[in-house]
């Protein structure tokens, strides 16, 4: 049996290597792949040779384990079916639709410990979205947004239209959401979003009742654009005692803040949020697993399968990453193919 993996062999540069797979070890299943979906935040910081040095790929994830280095085999968003076992695992594993958190490759092996059972009543396009939801709720547990509030959310890829449509679930008092790309600004709004606003307009700043050095008059801000200059309008719409909640991860890129300003006076909270973990204020309660299951309810509710805007044979990856990368404004969820 021969499998098909992706593999990022410089930035920029992406390739679809062939070779032998090797039955399970006993401990094993075998899984073929439907769908996996492309990140167009961490993903592409790879591809782009944005990665930090010294930063390791993923120590919470066994196929990501070890320092970042190219080639590389990246990804941790597939849906497929497992069509094989090895003799220590039960049969009963066979022909079920599972998610892992594994790099793009159409067949591959692995523990069934590190598989999760896709709920029935969810078709693999909703559920190739788990861990950007998973994400999602991890920011709402961080930002922890009360009823009453006016939330602001930077950036409307797939985390910030997740996000999102959580938010609008709240009783907020208002929910704003920014993006410079109208294709996604609609979709903000499908989301839920009261209005969702272009952050190149000289005057949003203003519109939202921010002030570089004053604060705003929001009581909560996410930013998860990123973009690193979405961080000092994101502080400059804060009000005294507010909350700012970056799950952006800038990679190797820099952020410039004037923190000598009202951050500093305003006792603005600057937090972040990065799924790997909890909040320790919340482990007391909360688990990786509860989380992962609130995760599952939330894709019930939100359905966000209509975000996908492209859908790519695996075959032609690289012209999906060249897509993303020179034409973000075209796509939201760009899904690999892994059929025949």
């Amino acid at each position: 049996m021969r499998q098909r993996r992706l593999e990022f062999s410089a930035p920029g540069r992406v390739a679809i290597r062939r070779g032998p797979l090797q039955p399970p070890n006993n401990d094993q299943v075998l899984v073929q792949t439907h769908l996996s979906a492309i990140s167009a935040g961490t993903e592409m910081l790879v591809y782009r040779g944005q990665w930090p040095q010294g930063v390791a790929v993923d120590a919470t994830i066994d196929c990501l384990a070890g320092a970042f280095a190219y080639p590389l085999a990246y990804g941790y968003c597939a849906v497929g079916r497992v069509i094989a076992t090895g003799a220590a695992v039960t049969r009963d594993w066979v022909g079920r639709r599972v998610f892992a958190f594994h790099p793009h490759q159409d067949l591959f092996c692995t523990s069934p410990a590190n598989l999760h059972p896709i709920p029935d009543d969810l078709d693999d396009e909703n559920a190739v979205f788990l861990p950007s939801m998973e994400t999602a709720v991890n920011l709402l547990l961080d930002g922890a947004p009360r009823i009453g509030e006016k939330v602001v959310v930077f950036g409307q890829g797939v985390i910030g239209l997740l996000a999102t449509g959580l938010l609008a679930r709240f009783p907020l008092a208002a929910l704003t959401a920014l993006d410079g790309y109208p294709l996604r600004r609609e979709a903000s709004i499908r989301m839920g979003a009261g209005e969702c606003l272009d952050p190149a307009d000289p005057t949003v700043v203003a519109r939202l009742g921010g002030d570089p050095g004053q604060g705003g008059e929001a009581d909560l801000v996410y930013e998860l654009s990123g973009n690193p200059a979405a961080l000092a309008a994101a502080l400059s719409l804060t009000r005294f005692n507010g909350r700012v909640v970056v799950g952006s991860w800038y990679g190797a890129k820099r952020v410039a803040l004037d923190l000598g300003a009202f951050f500093h006076r305003g006792r603005v909270a600057l937090t972040s949020s990065q799924v790997s973990s909890l909040a320790p204020e919340l482990a007391g309660r909360w688990s990786l697993g509860r989380r992962l299951q609130v995760a599952w309810q939330m894709l019930r509710e939100v359905r966000p399968s209509g975000c996908i805007t492209h859908r790519c044979p695996l075959a032609e990856a690289a012209s999906a990453y060249a897509l993303i990368d020179r034409n973000p404004e075209e796509t939201i969820q760009v899904i690999l193919d892994h059929g025949p």
